[in-house]
């Protein structure tokens, strides 16, 4: 008599995705820069979130006889020219920052994705366009060519917007600052993921389990979405919490330069510029640092958590 064999056990999808989880958490936090690295990213979110309620002051609130104060309780970063709290547009800034740099990421890996994965998918013309582009755009300084986006695109948009009655208020309120600042640094970030994206497919479309895709049928699209894009994506999740912090450099470089987000409207590039010439003051220091501090941080805390997910995604 033939014995039955016991029942294989078998895991459930959502316990194998706890269990990946957990090793990916293992790993991850064997790097104790990149856990520190989430913890003031996870800060810098929560910030932003709550701006409106943790910011003891207005971003506009001015104070007129008490400007440029040294830090106390009332003001712990002190005021700047117009007597704002250097506080509270520090929080604000950080909302500002919470809503550029995500958005520029997205707008710039959607393009590098799509741009990219069909460069490398289907190669010909398609490759030799998407590449040929991206060379031009390469030839160019990235930050230079976002400034000279920035500075000749804003002008004629706000313009426009403000040809309409009904749009003059959003642009009253910076909105198109934000718009403009998105667009330009999308520009100049996509072209970098499409080419990552393009080596990672080119790489992966010769291995034998997409050469047995497509012997039994597979539609291409199907091939790409289910097969090429999920074994792709390592680096690029890596790249992208990189670019993070990048973006945030980048606007308040722009804003440094008076071509981002403009006064009122709280940023930290446009605070450095506004009270720089108090960077060896040692009266009003602080004014210059905590911004600049708080940038460095977070482009910093972007860095080690690329390099924690390097560590834990790559084995």
């Amino acid at each position: 008599m033939f014995q039955q064999r016991p029942p294989v056990a078998t895991q459930r999808p959502a316990a194998q995705g706890s269990a990946a989880w957990r090793r990916f958490w293992q790993r991850y936090r064997r790097n104790k820069f990149a856990v520190l690295g989430a913890v003031i990213v996870l800060l810098f979110v929560m910030v932003g979130l709550f701006a409106p309620w943790l910011a003891p002051y207005s971003y506009t609130e001015q104070e007129l006889t008490n400007t440029q104060a040294a830090p106390s309780l009332a003001h712990p970063f002190g005021t700047d020219r117009l007597g704002r709290d250097q506080f509270s547009r520090l929080i604000w800034g950080a909302r500002t920052a919470l809503i550029v740099a995500p958005a520029t990421v997205i707008v710039g890996l959607t393009l590098g994705l799509v741009l990219g994965s069909a460069a490398g998918f289907f190669g010909g013309w398609v490759d030799q366009l998407v590449m040929r582009v991206s060379d031009v755009l390469f030839a160019f300084p990235g930050l230079l060519f976002a400034i000279l986006l920035a500075a000749t695109v804003q002008p004629r948009i706000e313009g426009w917007l403000s040809q309409y009655e009904a749009l003059k208020p959003f642009v009253r309120s910076g909105y198109a600052e934000f718009f403009v600042v998105i667009f330009a640094l999308s520009m100049v970030g996509w072209p970098g993921l499409a080419r990552l994206i393009r080596g990672q497919i080119l790489a992966l479309r010769e291995q034998p389990f997409v050469e047995a895709a497509h012997a039994i049928g597979v539609p291409p699209w199907r091939i790409l979405l289910r097969h090429l894009l999920p074994n792709a994506l390592t680096p690029v999740i890596v790249s992208v919490s990189m670019g993070l912090g990048g973006a945030i450099l980048a606007e308040s470089t722009l804003s440094f330069f008076g071509i981002g987000i403009q006064p009122p409207t709280a940023s930290w590039g446009a605070m450095i510029f506004a009270n720089f010439s108090f960077w060896r003051q040692p009266s009003a220091l602080w004014l210059v640092w905590a911004p600049g501090l708080v940038v460095g941080s977070l482009v910093f805390a972007f860095n080690f958590i690329g390099d924690g997910l390097n560590e834990a995604l790559g084995r």
